[in-house]
């Protein structure tokens, strides 16, 4: 059935045959599409809305279509994809969402609409994803989001199960937070690019398992306080290609343990006196057999930006004095250790040496 710019203000439920199973509702003018909307109607396969002056979509709108298979709501006025929105979709492949205004998807959206194989929200100025916020997908074949996501919440993909491809690409954060990935399983391909990540914080990426390849790629990154990917989120793959890094993880920020395979090129790094650092962290520890100095450039300084690592001379830039102090204190401990009690007897004596002079000048 079309029932297409017929100028309706609301869904004609008691007008159409039980029987239906095709039906358009495109460019007319209902601005509510209010709970139960369309019960009844159990032989419906596809829905489109498309054009229409949706801004509210009620709670549990589509229960009752056991059978529906695609959902298209694009070029509309919604704003926000409120909870329970889509709950209970048992059996649809397809949402379409693209050409919207939505800026904000809530928890539990889509609770129990569980066989969603695509789910398409391009063309919206997406701002936050709050969490819980596609708990109860699962078997997602391809999740693409918009640009200019401004916060993920902790937990905002928990619940997703059996993804295909994530990708989250032109993002502008303040920071990845802590748990962001949380319950994130079985993804073929999880896709972060073309980003302002902000600040890497500890335990972003904890709580997800099983990623077939994870991929950091074109990437400015503010700093990493903590990357730290383990055995226990069983990483196959890791790439990590053509990010900006303003600064130099710390020693210990970055841990990469069970990856199968790392692959670290084409980034830029700073290469003053923490260049040190990052030459003994996990991250210069290619797996695929490349010189990471050769395949990774410069940030900064100025007169070495863009230019590969392998043409700086290491012994010419020295450690910073906090590395210096750090290892000056490391080797004094151990001296005073294999000296035993006579050292620690001998240092002693010469603090109060010291104070003896200094209080004695008074």
């Amino acid at each position: 059935m079309l029932c297409n710019t017929g100028g309706l203000t609301e869904i004609p439920i008691k007008s159409l045959p039980s029987t239906v199973e095709h039906l358009s509702l495109t460019k007319n003018n209902f601005p509510v599409i209010k709970s139960d909307a369309f019960a009844g109607l159990r032989g419906l396969k596809k829905l489109y809305l498309d054009g229409n002056n949706i801004s509210v979509i009620k709670p549990f709108a589509f229960r009752g279509l056991p059978r529906l298979r695609e959902l298209s709501i694009q070029h509309t006025p919604l704003t926000t994809i409120a909870q329970f929105s889509f709950a209970g979709l048992q059996n649809i492949s397809t949402i379409l969402l693209g050409y919207n205004r939505i800026q904000r998807v809530e928890g539990y959206a889509f609770a129990g609409t569980s066989n969603v194989r695509s789910l398409v929200l391009n063309n919206n100025p997406l701002h936050r994803v709050d969490s819980s916020a596609f708990s109860g997908l699962s078997n997602v074949e391809r999740l693409i989001f918009p640009s200019g996501i401004r916060s993920v919440e902790p937990d905002a993909f928990t619940g997703l199960e059996t993804v295909g491809f994530l990708k989250l690409a032109f993002m502008d954060l303040s920071a990845l937070k802590p748990f962001t990935f949380r319950g994130l399983s079985h993804v073929h391909v999880l896709a972060i690019q073309d980003s302002d990540l902000g600040i890497i914080r500890a335990d972003a990426f904890e709580g997800m398992t099983q990623i077939g390849i994870l991929n950091l790629k074109n990437n400015k990154i503010d700093a990493i306080q903590e990357l730290s990917l383990r055995p226990a989120n069983r990483i196959k793959i890791f790439h990590f290609h053509g990010n900006h890094l303003l600064e130099t993880p710390l020693p210990g920020a970055v841990s990469i343990q069970g990856v199968e395979v790392l692959n670290v090129i084409d980034n830029h790094f700073p290469c003053d006196c923490h260049i040190h650092t990052l030459l003994d962290s996990p991250l210069a520890n290619d797996t695929t057999g490349i010189d990471f100095r050769s395949r990774n450039y410069c940030i900064s300084p100025l007169e070495v930006n863009g230019k590969p690592m392998s043409d700086l001379d290491l012994d010419s830039i020295g450690r910073c004095q906090e590395q210096v102090t750090r290892g000056n204190l490391e080797a004094s401990k151990g001296s005073a250790r294999s000296g035993g009690i006579e050292t620690s007897l001998l240092s002693d004596s010469v603090i109060i040496v010291y104070l003896l002079a200094i209080f004695g000048k008074r």
